[in-house]
């Protein structure tokens, strides 16, 4: 796919791979987390929690760098559309699902995020699909395959699990949205930190709102566990990895940009085997080997005619 900019931007480059990979560390380590954050409080509070810390965040961080936090009114609509989709509707659908299905299966199907973040950009911003790009993919989606068949083995899933499945789904097509939406021209010609803050702002009312309408007041766990894994997904989840994301999506295009969820669970495996006591079978290494295949063979493709 090309870049945004109509150029091709390189995923080589120290700037698109170094926080490609940051970004992928990071979300890989936050399905160890999102588990603890599900039973003793509602769901939609504990998303609430977490963007009320990541707002927060990105303020101090503008505040630090000495950026203008002001939008105009079609920024403002943008943030709004953006909170919606990305910080409630997103998160709201993915910790749901985790309360159905093992948080492995949610993040290996969120790998998929790079089929509707392709077609999507193709639809409505008119980035081209390029021949090594739907090969690599073709790649990557037979190894989410394989890592999928090895995570149901690992937890069989039974009829209440497809509602989580589906939950995860509709999470995706949120996510996938709102990245699509952050690689617009109206996206990119607004400032990066000023919009994700606002988006977040907005975010965090919807979630609020919808957790006092379904669950009651605020509620919130007081455990140093609890409270630790909401800072660190609120800082190290969403302050340090969005604002790189979102550059990501801008510079490489959805599609590529979407790549990155095909590493998160491999990382999260990885991670699950030195804190968890993870066993690898030939399945997962196989399903590993060919997302990474895959991903090397897509992000390698830069002319629209390759």
């Amino acid at each position: 796919m090309t870049s945004p900019n109509g150029g091709p931007a390189s995923f080589w480059s120290p700037r698109i791979l170094g926080p490609f990979a940051l970004v992928a560390l990071i979300w890989g380590s936050t399905w160890l987390v999102i588990k603890d954050q599900i039973g003793s409080v509602p769901a939609s509070w504990s998303v609430t929690w977490r963007f009320a810390v990541a707002a927060v965040g990105v303020l101090l961080l503008a505040l630090a760098r000495r950026e203008s936090l002001r939008l105009d009114r079609r920024g403002h609509q943008l943030a709004v559309l953006m909170g919606l989709l990305q910080f409630a509707c997103n998160f709201q659908f993915v910790y749901r699902a985790e309360q159905h299905i093992t948080s492995g299966i949610v993040a290996v199907l969120f790998a998929l995020l790079l089929v509707p973040n392709a077609l999507f950009a193709r639809l409505f911003l008119g980035q081209p699909l390029t021949r090594g790009f739907l090969a690599g993919s073709a790649i990557a989606i037979a190894g989410i395959a394989l890592l999928l068949l090895h995570e149901v083995r690992t937890a069989p899933v039974g009829n209440a699990a497809l509602l989580g499945v589906l939950f995860t789904f509709c999470g995706i097509l949120s996510a996938s949205s709102a990245n699509v939406l952050q690689a617009s021209e109206a996206a990119r010609t607004r400032p990066m930190l000023a919009l994700l803050f606002w988006a977040m702002v907005w975010g965090v009312a919807i979630d609020a709102l919808f957790a006092w309408m379904v669950y009651g007041p605020p509620q919130i766990d007081m455990r140093p566990g609890y409270l630790l894994g909401i800072a660190y997904l609120g800082v190290m989840g969403s302050v340090v990895t969005f604002p790189l994301y979102f550059q990501l999506v801008r510079e490489l295009g959805p599609g590529r940009a979407a790549y990155n969820g095909v590493v998160v669970p491999v990382v999260a495996m990885l991670l699950s085997t030195l804190f968890e006591g993870y066993r690898w079978s030939s399945l997962a290494v196989a399903g590993a080997v060919l997302a990474m295949a895959g991903l090397i063979v897509a992000l390698r493709a830069r002319n629209p005619s390759r």
